[in-house]
């Protein structure tokens, strides 16, 4: 059977794999080390100064992020309509640009022409596509960038760092379309990348007319997207600040108080940070101006009634007109309207922070439990290098935790992150198609999709693992051709042959069934492969069709092209077994004489001819022939002992005692054994001896090497004395 068509990243014990910068990452002057060095202090020291933390950074200073699908962004290729896998170049928004006309009637120089060749006929070699990414940015050619890029991120659209050199190159021609397009397109693929979004609406706060209303309803809006997407990622916390900071420029105080209630319920990374702000804010401002008109009527009512009935449990009579007070009671001046004013603004203040306390103190907590599984994070970006078997195991582990502890929407979250660090490892997505399957057939449809389309396009598992899954939604044309366009794209693998002719036989398709096998025989004549086929055939006609004859034809011609091959002598005999055994005797011993007299090794015949003994003994007609069987057998025993006892590096001395024993035990005559045609090795001295008649355990003494098991262990019934 033919081997897997591409290698999966092996896992190293090694650390270089962590440490490696992400790809179209820049250095940059934040460059700094681990993750691990970057993060705050853990949950149990909440007295730390963790707004002094920044944002954990990746290598060479860019973000660390993952990635999700939501609402509004699709990736590439989920559209439930089109179930297709992603063809290289068609999967991608196409960029319009003003001389379009121009564009395709361009030449390009020799030396792009070199890169572009060497990345075409390996589109696998991710280092070929990094030097024609290199070249093309050097050159600052936009369009000859353009093809180059499109046609990379058709393999590799995890690389956010190449959507921002390819946005920026856009946006050095002035292209602002083109730019936002770019933009759009890399979200779509990569949702989850804190860096691409915060790159997106920098650029945009940095293009757009801020003096214009739908200028900062657009912002709002990517603002909202940004979170929506990639907001319950552990390591969001600049996005949200960013969001904070553009909400305060705007003057809105009360959104600011909306976005503080939602990071406040995430567990994230800087989560004590967003805490101390948020309480920051609420005693900085007027509650009027934080709060909605709704919750600041029920705080305020809330506080009024708590008033009255500490005011109705201390209140004091007051003493008649002429008389003191008891001693240690005063009267308390009235207040003016200012100072109570005041006094009620505190106390809402305190009651604003004591409700959000609450979803704090649980957020720390889910905070702590995800902690460490953070920390195992080393390499939250993709690339193509093999990760650390430490950090599979973590990401392994961190999933099982969330499907166990977590919500749906965090588990999907989390997912997302990880086959973005893990997207060549087939096990992640197979894991996350089966989680999905439970809770959305769209969605599992979409990381299908996206997994065999986009970053496992030679790895057959996973394929079948689609066909099956769509085959179990009723969807046998798609099922069909998925098995079919992978089977063009890697030929030669069986087991994706020997799936579409189960499809067909589960779905009735006798007909089909058998031409695909046929069809595998001819593609495959004169290599091994043919005779799997043929016995599969075989196979299959016998038992699904009841066709012992078309069966036997099948085999016959099989064995006249692969003599040798001793899985069709087995089948051929198998077949032979299976009919009635008294009306095919003849063609059952045909089998095994046929074996017998080919090129088969001389271990191999011993096996068959053992069998034929064993047959004509349960089932043959004649003694004769069961007599004559085994006087072969003895043959061929002997000449393999004699065969394993040659004389090695030329030495023929030999101890006599030693013949003595191997004569006496390939069969010399034994005088107490008088019955014609029958040798020690079968019979023994049965005068001392009675169970040595019985003694069946020579014909099997070989048997289990060649995988044949004696059926019968004749022994136990007749125990040597």
């Amino acid at each position: 059977m033919a081997a897997e068509a591409s290698d999966a990243p092996g896992s190293t014990s090694s650390g270089g794999a962590g440490t490696e910068p992400p790809p179209g990452g820049e250095s940059g002057p934040d460059m700094g080390g681990s993750n691990q060095d970057l993060l705050p202090k853990p949950p149990s020291d909440s007295n730390s100064k963790q707004e002094d933390t920044k944002a954990v950074q990746g290598c060479n200073g860019v973000n660390t992020e993952a990635s999700v699908p939501v609402s509004g962004l699709k990736e590439p290729c989920a559209n439930e309509e089109n179930s297709q896998p992603p063809a290289p170049e068609e999967g991608h928004v196409v960029v319009t640009n003003p001389v379009a006309v121009e564009e395709a009637s361009l030449s390009y120089t020799l030396e792009f022409e070199k890169y572009w060749k060497a990345a075409r006929e390996n589109p696998h070699d991710f280092t070929a596509w990094t030097e024609l990414l290199q070249y093309v940015e050097q050159e600052n050619h936009i369009f000859a960038a353009r093809k180059a890029f499109d046609a990379f991120f058709a393999h590799y659209p995890y690389c956010y760092g190449y959507w921002k050199k390819y946005a920026d190159m856009e946006r050095r021609f002035d292209f602002k379309k083109e730019t936002e397009e770019v933009f759009e397109r890399g979200l779509q693929s990569i949702p989850l990348s804190m860096d691409l979004w915060i790159h997106y609406i920098s650029y945009l706060q940095a293009t757009l007319d801020m003096n214009l209303p739908a200028s900062i309803q657009k912002i709002h809006s990517v603002f909202e997207s940004a979170v929506a997407a990639a907001g319950m990622d552990f390591r969001s916390d600049k996005l949200w600040e960013m969001y904070v900071e553009w909400e305060k420029e705007q003057g809105d105080l009360k959104a600011i108080i909306g976005i503080y209630d939602r990071v406040l319920s995430m567990p994230t990374q800087l989560y004590s940070h967003h805490w101390e702000k948020f309480k920051e804010h609420v005693m900085s401002n007027s509650p009027k101006d934080i709060l909605s008109a709704e919750e600041l009527l029920w705080l305020q009512s809330k506080i009024t009634t708590k008033s009255v009935q500490k005011n109705a449990e201390t209140e004091v009579e007051e003493a008649p007109p002429g008389e003191d007070l008891p001693p240690g009671v005063e009267v308390k001046p009235e207040t003016g309207p200012d100072a109570q004013g005041d006094l009620d603004q505190d106390k809402i203040r305190e009651l604003v922070i004591s409700i959000r306390q609450q979803i704090y103190t649980q957020n720390e907590t889910e905070v702590s439990k995800r902690w460490n599984f953070e920390e195992g994070i080393k390499r939250p970006y993709f690339h193509v290098k093999p990760l650390e078997r430490a950090q599979l195991k973590n990401w392994r582990d961190y999933l099982d935790f969330e499907i166990t502890n977590g919500s749906h929407e965090r588990t999907i979250v989390l997912f997302e992150r990880c086959v973005i660090a893990c997207a060549l490892y087939e096990e992640f997505w197979i894991k996350y198609t089966k989680y999905l399957e439970n809770h959305t057939v769209a969605g599992a449809r979409s990381v299908f999709q996206r997994a065999c389309g986009y970053h496992l396009p030679r790895k057959p598992n996973i394929h079948l693992l689609w066909a099956a899954f769509e085959e179990k939604q009723g969807d046998l044309e798609e099922a069909r051709r998925i098995l079919k366009s992978f089977e063009e794209s890697i030929p030669g693998l069986a087991m994706v042959r020997l799936r579409r002719v189960s499809l067909e036989r589960r779905q009735g398709n006798l007909e089909a069934a058998e031409a695909l096998l046929q069809e595998a025989i001819r593609d495959n004549e004169g290599m091994p492969l043919a005779s799997f086929y043929a016995i599969k055939l075989a196979r299959q006609v016998l038992k699904v069709q009841k066709n012992l004859i078309k069966a036997r034809k099948v085999l016959m011609e099989a064995l006249e092209k692969d003599p040798e091959n001793a899985k069709l002598h087995t089948n051929l005999l198998e077949i032979e077994f299976s009919a009635d055994v008294k009306q095919n005797e003849g063609n059952t011993m045909n089998c095994f004489e046929r074996a017998l007299s080919s090129g088969l090794p001389e271990e191999t015949k011993i096996v068959f001819s053992q069998r034929r003994v064993e047959f004509l003994e349960d089932f043959g007609s004649s003694i004769h022939s069961l007599l004559t069987a085994y006087d072969e057998h003895q043959k061929f025993l002997k000449h393999q002992t004699t065969r394993k006892r040659a004389p090695e590096n030329g030495c023929t001395d030999e101890p006599e005692d030693k013949k003595m024993r191997a004569e006496d035990s390939t069969g010399t005559v034994n005088p107490a054994v008088t019955t014609a045609g029958m040798t020690p090795a079968m019979g023994g001295d049965m005068s001392t001896n009675p169970a040595a008649a019985y003694n069946y355990s020579n014909w099997y003494q070989n048997y289990s090497v060649y995988g044949y098991q004696n059926p019968w262990n004749y022994n136990q019934y007749y125990p040597q004395s």
